[in-house]
């Protein structure tokens, strides 16, 4: 991806960065079940990243500011 142009408008986002966790069954639990995961994916998201994201797609200049932690979850 190219970068954007410097006469781009300039946006500044301030929000949530996140790792999203997802992991896949084999089909939903009934009620009081518990149903074991298979294939767990992990990907940057969280709404501020994410509108990030979608402003420098669009074409702006893009600065995002997030607080950050260092835990494992």
């Amino acid at each position: 991806m190219a970068g954007p142009d410097k006469d781009a408008p300039r946006v500044l986002v301030i929000g949530s960065a996140n790792i999203d966790i997802s992991v896949s069954v084999d089909r939903l639990p009934a009620p009081g079940e518990t149903v074991l995961g298979g294939d767990r994916l992990e990907r940057w998201g969280g709404k501020g990243a994410n509108q990030a994201l979608a402003a420098l797609r669009a074409g702006a200049r893009v600065r995002f500011v997030s607080a950050t932690g260092d835990d494992p979850a």
